[in-house]
């Protein structure tokens, strides 16, 4: 029963963990434990559901439980491993591996697939615990189990291979213990006789492994070498088994035959193997073979680092004597050692700082103390301490020195060290003597030291040359060095330089050289001195050969001596490109070399790279600032390239060093180009003062070499340059040494001629030094013809020298032909000269022209010339073909087109002027200029050809006013005596409006035709300059020179007239008008003449007899507009607006207008409608003539002039109109800049409402453009004003005070220079500006400044009103703040009225009466005040008044309103004020105030609302902020009165929008307040 029972139980279990009820499988669990307590299921079951149930630890006794019971049963060990698998507990983690070992031997013996998989599981986790020798063990178990299984071979590989790779890289190069290591060695060689095939890829990939592995067990050597030996014979050409030996024998120190045969046999598969060539080094340093272990330890070490190596390399470079790379080699060996490797690092750094302090240099002595502090004991090793010691010496520290010897003598006292060291302390000393004794008891001590007697050798040969002369000491003792260490350099060096100086033995001192260039490529000087000997005894090959080897070997930025020996050499054979790369790899070695950069700019030079030439030279100056070299050849190149100017700014700086020839010759010349370069600008006088400079510094030339015939042939250039300048510029001081004089003499001012007879003797001096050059016979001939042909020679001499010149001038010609037949110039030289007037044989000419052509075919000049010889005969076809020939050759060459010109001239052709312009533009030639200046001024002179294409194109589009006077003031300054150029010029000029370069001009022409017997030409140049002169303002000379005329033509008669008006002479200016209407020859001359006797008679008064002469103009035949004009600009003048309006209508009948007189009716139509009160059609008027001709800009700039006069409100249109004007023309800009300026005044606009456009800004710009504008001046005062005063109103400081002082002189200042006729205009500004700086000093508060400057001027004008008016201004305001706000007396009131009395047409004063009025209380006076204003605003026609009247009245009627003054007077007052205003245009204030009157008199009515939101919801252009912010304020409290919250909400919100700060602080106060 009880057996039945516990399988009931066990069953009922079983199914309620399958129905997962957990609980009650324990239930029933425990019920089986009652009736069998070691029933094996039972604990088991308990396991699981205590598992599931999250009971780890009752589910693990349960499992143990069960274990213990039935130990293999695999049932409860499986769940003990699911358990420990699941739960995530430390010790569960610690003792899985030992379950599933267990489960390992129970699978191993039922399921071998589960094993393999519990196997799998149980080496993760040994590799992830790092228990490697475990994971070795299971590995091996499961290789044995998959054998036993009777798996395939290729398999179990896999298996072992995989085994393997996880033990090393597990390893990761950490130490592995014993056993493991067998483990290991023994899978590989499992592995190795399983694999299959052999040889195959796979063996060869596993033994490879293998022995990399052996590679890393010392103990394992001789398995190592077997394995090797077994992959080397299975593959032979495999380098890897030798490459691994290779290592093993350079790590085990063994060069032994096998090691030699592993190493040369690894070389030959692999000839770049590094392990091969390293072998081989340490090899030959065994054997003392230093070159050859240097070679192959530098190739191998490049290929693989290896600490052998590094340390082998460094020894064998010490004994070489190759201390820096010796050094360099110790560090990288440093770098490699372990701290198992003590012995091998003490040797290394012991070797490093020997080295370090035998290289020398202060950075290697540093190097070495710190290597020396690194090596254990050294402070007591006397060696060391000796290196110590000649550290400090190498750093310049003897006394440190010497404390070090001291301490090595204490303790060491007979080493050689020390005596070596006191020998080198005393070299370091200087005594020679002592230094001698101590390197003797050193070459005692140690007598098989090279070292010690080079020391002994080099303090020898520095004792002076008897000691190296004396072949027992310097001598004898670098030779046994050089026996006893063949590897010493320095020795072979200064043995070289005992054969070389001493001995003169050339041959031995070379092979020295070389010998020690040989140990020491770094020897410099030894490489120098061998190559330098070798290029001296002519071996050049030998030479170029070492210097090869060095720069193949050098490294960028080495090897100096080299790359410039050889760049040298490239320079002097003509290898220019060549040169230029070996200089530049010397300098990358050296870039501060200044020689070297000599020379690189030598090798530029020569391949003609300028630029880079001079950048070189200029480098090598920077460098060295006292070469001249360098200096002299930066100047010759700029000279080369044109740029002479800079180039004689340094031949003079190497000059006023010394008087260096080369430079002052390059000096005198650049000055001679220069001056020519001026005078092909015709700047005479400049090139004239170069001239001078380049005589006087070729002379100084001269005098240090007077046997060089260039100086004396550019002395000759210098002297006949001045031939071509005007004979009266042309006065040249010249040194006493060419005028023939003492030297002694001071020097000489010549003329022209004198200077060319200078230049003949120069010319001659040079033809004495050097008779056969061609050239100089040339340069003489051309002398002499300067001399012939000049034009102050007839007033030197007579006409037979300038013959006999020729005749000379000919003969030199014929010398140069005669010695250089070949040369084109030559010929064409003497074809000039017979073509002469003096000579004119114009066969010889032709010949000699044509011969030229036949020497040089491409010669323009020769064609040209031969053009004028045929033109000069009358023969136009030919001409024409020879000009058309020199055309084609040179298109730039203006003579040419000059005889081309001259045909078209001739044969009448339209394209006269236009190649007459062309060679204006080519050049600036005489004849050219004088030619188009005839025609431009022909075609300005015919006025029936105004309107024809050709002038257009001629006149208009070439500009040809401009060119034509810009040319004729060249030709005016070469050609001082033409009267007919200058009378040309002024007539350009006054085209030009260059009054007084025309005045000039025209005087004279009349002083050139005072002299000559031409009475017509002279009365036309009277009368010319008399115009010029009433230009000028110079009327009294005017008349004075009209009445020099014969007065006969129309034209001097009206300007006799119009000269006599202007010097206030009427009834001479009337009469004189009268009889040009006597001599006036149509309708229309007599038409202008009574429009000017009109104007003249209204000037004296007589308007009646004005208006009777314009009436009869316009009845005349042909009237003309003027007439009109001046009749509607009399209405205008007088008020009479019937008068203007009708004349007005009649000049508009005419048709419609252009140019100025567009202007002219607009600014007449704008007058008259501002006279009949229309100000509004003013503006509408302006706008509508610039809407018709947009791109007129005086109509922009009249608009934006009448806004701010008669509609102010559009004042920022008025600013963009005067923009557009200032943008449109250069012209009008400057003026219409003001125009904006005023217009942004009027709108107010200043610098804290917009920062970059201002009223400030653009004032200050007009003052920048117009600085004599009395005008921009005042408007700048006014807008400092206006910025003062929008400073006041915010609270802020006034950044612009005190300039009313400044500003005010500088407008006095400009007024003074007004015409007359603006006199009236500029007192009337003078006035204007005297207020306004009364008005901001008061408003600064300085009211004694303001009294004193009245005071200043009433004191000039004692009886001024405008300024008594603003004293008593200055007093009023004085009582007023004085008093505190009293009441003034009568008296003080009645001086106040009649100060304004005194200005009636002031509108500003009465409106400061009303507000003083006002302040006092006396109300009705004040509405007195303005009345009177405001009806004097309407007969002045001053509308901005009228507006400004009426408001101040309806505000001032506004107060008692508001005050609550019983009544309807002031109330009716308002509206009718305001009403008003709104009848002369839109007013915002006007209807605020309206709103306000509302507002007083019905509160809440709805009315009153309306208008307060007209005003607050305005647009923000139309409406000012002020207005808007103070209707909001009396809206508010409306809505507040009302309770209408919803509207005081959108009120509210409309403030925040528009940012109105001011009404939400004021309604959070009546909330408050509430």
């Amino acid at each position: 029963m009880s057996n039945k029972e516990v399988k009931a139980a066990l069953k009922s279990a079983k199914e309620a963990i399958k129905n997962k009820e957990y609980k009650e499988a324990l239930k029933h669990c425990k019920v089986v434990l009652k009736l069998e307590k070691n029933n094996y299921n039972a604990w088991v079951f308990i396991g699981l559901a205590a598992s599931e149930l999250e009971q780890p630890d009752q589910s693990q006794a349960a499992y143990k439980k069960a274990v213990e019971l039935e130990p293999e049963q695999l049932l409860a060990w499986q769940g003990l491993a699911n358990l420990y698998e699941k739960a995530d507990q430390w010790d569960f983690q610690v003792e899985l591996p030992n379950v599933y070992q267990k489960l390992v031997e129970l699978y191993a013996r039922s399921d071998k697939n589960k094993c393999y998989e519990v196997i799998k599981k149980l080496s993760d986790i040994y590799q992830s615990d790092r228990e490697f020798l475990k994971l070795a063990k299971v590995w091996l178990q499961l290789v044995q189990l998959k054998e036993e299984d009777g798996v395939e071979t290729k398999e179990l590989v896999q298996l072992l291979q995989k085994m393997t790779q996880l033990l090393l890289d597990g390893l990761n190069g950490e130490q592995m213990d014993s056993e493991t290591q067998q483990h290991l060695i023994t899978a590989f060689e499992k592995a190795l006789r399983l694999t299959e095939p052999v040889p195959g890829e796979e063996h060869a990939k596993l033994s490879a492994n293998y022995i990399r592995y052996l590679s890393e067990l010392p103990h394992e050597e001789t398995k190592m070498k077997e394995a090797c030996r077994s992959m080397l014979s299975l593959y032979p050409n495999q380098t890897f088994p030798l490459e691994a030996l290779c290592s093993l024998y350079l790590k085990t120190d063994n060069v032994d035959e096998d090691a030699i045969s592993c190493f040369s046999q690894l070389l030959k598969l692999a000839p770049n193997s590094g392990l091969g060539h390293l072998g081989l080094g340490v090899k030959a340093v065994r054997d003392g073979r230093y070159s050859d272990a240097i070679s192959n330890l530098e190739q191998g070490l490049k290929k693989r680092s290896s600490l052998t190596g590094w340390s082998s390399l460094a020894e064998v470079q010490f004994k070489m004597h190759r201390y820096s790379d010796c050094a360099a080699s110790c560090s990288q060996g440093l770098s490699l050692c372990t701290p198992e490797e003590e012995k091998l690092r003490n040797k290394l750094l012991r070797i490093k700082v020997e080295a370090l302090v035998r290289s020398g240099g202060e950075k290697a002595a540093d190097e070495a103390l710190e290597t020396f502090s690194q090596i254990p004991g050294a402070d007591k090793d006397p060696v060391l301490l000796a290196l110590k010691g000649r550290s400090f010496l190498n750093k310049g520290k003897i006394d440190q020195a010497l404390k070090v010897l001291s301490e090595l003598e204490a303790s060491s006292p007979n080493v050689v060290q020390g005596s070596a060291l006191r020998g080198l302390v005393h070299l370091a000393e200087g005594q020679l003597q002592l230094a001698e004794q101590s390197f003797l008891k050193a070459a005692n001590q140690s007598p098989d030291s090279g070292e010690y007697y080079f020391l002994l050798g080099k303090v020898y040969w520095d004792m002076g040359a008897d000691t190296q002369k004396d072949r027992s000491k310097a001598h004898t003792h670098l030779l046994k060095a050089a026996k006893l260490d063949p590897h010493l350099g320095c020795a072979f060096r200064y043995l070289g330089h005992y054969y070389r100086k001493v001995v003169n033995d050339n041959g031995r001192a070379q092979g020295c050289y070389k010998k020690a260039f040989q140990l020491d490529s770094s020897d410099v000087e030894s490489g120098a001195a061998a190559v330098d000997l070798s290029m001296d005894q002519g071996d050049m090959d030998n030479a170029l050969a070492t210097l090869q080897s060095v720069i193949e070997r050098a490294t960028p930025g080495s090897a100096k001596w080299a790359w410039m020996r050889r760049g040298l050499y490239y320079l002097k054979i003509g290898e220019h490109q060549k040169a230029t790369a070996d200089l530049q790899a010397a300098l990358r070695a050296d870039p501060e070399d200044w020689v070297c950069w000599e020379c690189l700019g030598e090798a530029y030079l020569n391949r003609r790279s300028f630029t880079a030439a001079m950048k070189a030279f200029g480098k090598a100056h920077q460098l060295q600032p006292s070469s001249i070299y360098s200096l002299y050849q930066t100047a010759a190149i700029k000279q080369t390239l044109g740029k002479f100017k800079e180039a004689a700014a340094e031949y003079l700086q190497i000059t006023r060093q010394q008087d260096y020839v080369p430079a002052l010759k390059g000096l005198g010349e650049c000055q001679l180009s220069l001056a020519k370069g001026l005078m092909e600008d015709c700047r005479d006088g400049g090139a004239i003062d170069l001239i001078q400079l380049a005589i006087h510094n070729l002379c100084r030339a001269a005098n240090l070499r007077p046997d060089l015939s260039c100086l004396w042939k550019l002395l000759g250039d210098c002297c006949t340059a001045v031939s071509l300048v005007s004979p009266s510029r042309a006065a040249v001081v010249v040194p006493a040494l060419l005028t023939g004089l003492d030297h002694s003499t001071q020097d000489r001012t010549l003329n022209q001629a004198q200077t060319l007879k200078v230049g003949e003797r120069c010319y001659a001096h040079a033809l004495r030094l050097m008779p056969k050059v061609a050239s100089l016979w040339y340069d003489l001939g051309l002398n002499y013809y300067r001399q012939a042909t000049s034009r102050s020679y007839p007033m030197e001499e007579d006409q037979n020298s300038q013959t006999l010149n020729l005749g000379k001038a000919q003969q030199c010609f014929k010398n140069a032909i005669k010695m250089d037949s070949g040369n084109h110039s030559y010929w064409n030289a003497l074809g000039v000269i017979s073509m002469n007037k003096g000579l004119e044989n114009c066969s010889l000419a032709q010949h000699c022209f044509i011969k030229s052509i036949q020497v040089e075919p491409n010669n323009v000049v020769a064609w040209t010339n031969l053009g004028a010889l045929y033109l000069k005969k009358d023969n136009i076809e030919l001409a024409h073909e020879a000009f058309k020939t020199a055309q084609s050759l040179e298109p730039l060459y203006v003579s040419c087109w000059i005889g081309q010109a001259l045909i078209a001239e001739r044969v009448g052709s339209y394209d006269t002027m236009d190649l007459f312009r062309h060679t204006t533009e080519l050049s600036t030639h005489m004849e050219g200029v004088k030619g188009y200046a005839y025609w431009v001024c022909s075609t300005l002179l015919d006025k029936n050809n105004r309107d024809a294409e050709l002038y257009r194109y001629n006149i208009v589009q070439m500009n040809a006013v401009s060119a034509a006077q810009v040319a004729l003031s060249k030709y005016t300054e070469r050609i001082q005596s033409d009267p007919d150029a200058f009378i040309k010029l002024g007539y350009l000029n006054e085209r030009l409006q260059l009054k007084r370069q025309a005045l000039k001009a025209y005087q004279r022409a009349v002083e050139l035709l005072q002299s000559t017997s031409s009475p017509e030409e002279l009365a036309f140049s009277l009368s010319c300059y008399a115009r010029a002169l009433c230009n000028a303002g110079q009327w009294e000379e005017a008349v004075h020179v009209y009445n020099s005329t014969p007065l006969q033509d129309l034209s001097d008669l009206v300007g006799l007239a119009l000269a006599y008006f202007r010097a206030g002479l009427f009834a001479e200016s009337i009469n004189a008008y009268e009889r040009g209407l006597a001599v006036a020859s149509n309708e229309k001359e007599k038409a202008y003449i009574l429009t000017a006797l009109a104007m003249l008679q209204h000037r004296q008064g007589n308007l009646d007899l004005a208006k009777t002469l314009l009436f009869k103009c316009s009845v005349l035949k042909e009237p003309i507009s003027e007439s009109l004009l001046c009749l509607c600009a009399l209405g205008l003048v007088h008020s009479d607006a019937t008068l203007a309006a009708a004349a007005l209508a009649e000049l508009l009948k005419q048709g419609p207008a252009s140019g100025s007189v567009v202007e002219l009716q607009c600014l007449l139509t704008c007058s008259l409608l501002a006279l009949q009160g229309n100000y509004s059609a003013v503006q509408r008027e302006a706008s509508r003539a610039v809407h018709r001709n947009p791109g007129n800009p005086s109509l922009w700039a009249l608009l934006s002039r009448v806004i701010p006069q008669h509609y102010p409100r559009k004042a920022n249109g008025g600013a963009v109109a005067g923009h557009v004007a200032c943008l449109a023309s250069m012209t009008l800009g400057k003026r219409a800049l003001l125009y904006s300026g005023v217009n942004l005044l009027a709108s107010g606009r200043h610098s804290g409402e917009d920062a970059q456009r201002n009223a400030l800004k653009m004032m200050q710009r007009a003052v920048l453009l117009c600085p004599d504008d009395p005008a921009a001046w005042a408007g700048l005062m006014a807008a400092c004003h206006t910025e003062n005063t929008s400073c006041y109103l915010t609270g802020c400081a006034p950044r612009r005070q005190s300039l009313e002082h400044s500003l005010m002189s500088a407008v006095s200042e400009k007024v003074r220079s007004m015409e007359e006729i603006e006199h009236p205009l500029a007192q009337s500004l003078e006035g204007w500006v005297l207020q306004q700086a009364v008005t901001g000093l008061m408003l600064e508060g300085h009211l004694d400044q303001a009294e004193e400057l009245c005071t200043q001027v009433l004191s000039v004008s004692p009886q001024h009103p405008a300024v008594m008016l603003s004293l008593r201004q200055v007093q009023c305001q004085r009582l007023l703040l004085t008093d505190g706000g009293t009441v003034l007396p009568d008296p003080v009131l009645e001086q106040l009225n009649q100060a304004v009395a005194m200005n009636p047409t002031n509108l500003g004063a009465w409106h400061w009466l009303a507000e003083v009025y006002r302040s006092q209380g006396l109300l009705v006076q004040a509405v007195m005040a303005y009345r009177q204003s405001l009806q004097l605003s309407l007969q002045l026609g001053v509308h901005n008044y009228q507006l400004a009247s009426l408001l101040r009245l309806a505000l001032l009627a506004l107060r008692p309103s508001l005050a609550g003054v019983p009544g309807s007077d002031w109330k009716d007052l308002v509206m009718e004020a305001t009403t008003e205003v709104l009848k002369l245009g839109s007013s915002p204030m006007a209807l605020l105030f309206q709103a306000l009157l509302q507002y007083v008199t019905k509160t809440g009515a709805r009315e009153t609302r309306r208008l307060l939101e007209r005003l607050v919801y305005a647009s923000s252009e139309s409406v000012p902020v002020t207005v808007v912010q103070v209707a909001s304020w009396y809206l508010l409290r409306h809505l507040q009165a009302k309770n209408d919250q919803e509207l005081i909400n959108v009120l509210l919100q409309h403030a925040k929008l528009n940012g109105n700060q001011r009404l939400l602080q004021f309604h959070s106060h009546l909330t408050s307040s509430s």
